[in-house]
């Protein structure tokens, strides 16, 4: 059985071995910036009430709030660069509050804005567990995305919440790697579009004027019914 990925592409275990000189990093509540040696040296956050009687390092800033209508970047990373994993994690009812973006290069246009819970195929505010090669969804609501996402110049990751109230208690880590990206890696994609309802005989569109080279590797669908009997 043969991925779905371009079969010249070595696996995550045939790669494994071979030595590299890219350097990793991680932004997180803790370390913003994904600086190297900053993480866990927060002094204020979400968690410093918790942590008041154990001080620094002892997870002081585990996540951020979100204020109403507006939108919050939490990576501005110089390239070039790979993504490598996404996690995060926010209480359910947020997951259609919350729109994801994701700019590649400076792009007047994101490359990605899709609401938060239907990139990771939880598309009605309902936890599902997910298990795939990209994708994975843990219980409870941990969301991890494992595509791979390089960019050459600049990459901004921002979320924006479209609802009137604040939203707390936003959780999250990036992980990248500082490396070179050859010429022939193409940058991520993803968007999202919504029928409702749907029209009698009116197709729903998946996917429309897409131009020049590249893969598609697949759609998430959410479907709901207005009437019985489905």
């Amino acid at each position: 059985m043969q991925s779905s990925f371009s079969n010249n592409a070595p696996s995550f275990f045939e790669s494994l071995p071979r030595l590299s000189k890219s350097q990793s990093r991680s932004i997180s509540p803790e370390n913003f910036t994904g600086a190297k040696g900053e993480g866990g040296k927060a002094l204020k956050g979400t968690g410093a009430d918790a942590a008041r009687e154990l001080g620094q390092g002892w997870k002081v800033s585990p996540s951020i709030n979100l204020p109403p209508n507006q939108e919050t970047v939490i990576a501005d990373i110089d390239g070039p660069a790979m993504i490598q994993h996404f996690w995060c994690t926010v209480h359910h009812s947020a997951w259609r509050k919350i729109i994801l973006r994701i700019s590649w290069d400076n792009e007047e246009n994101p490359s990605v804005e899709v609401p938060l819970g239907d990139f990771f195929c939880n598309g009605w505010c309902e936890p599902s567990n997910v298990n795939s090669f990209p994708i994975a969804v843990n219980p409870y609501g941990g969301f991890n995305s494992y595509w791979t996402m390089p960019f050459r110049k600049h990459a901004r990751i921002s979320l924006v919440n479209v609802f009137p109230e604040e939203i707390g208690g936003f959780y999250y880590s990036i992980n990248y790697a500082l490396t070179p990206v050859p010429d022939d890696y193409a940058y991520f994609h993803a968007q999202w579009r919504r029928s409702n309802p749907l029209q009698a005989k009116v197709p729903h569109t998946i996917l429309e004027n897409v131009k020049g080279a590249g893969h598609y590797v697949g759609t998430y669908i959410a479907w709901g019914a207005h009437n019985n009997g489905w």
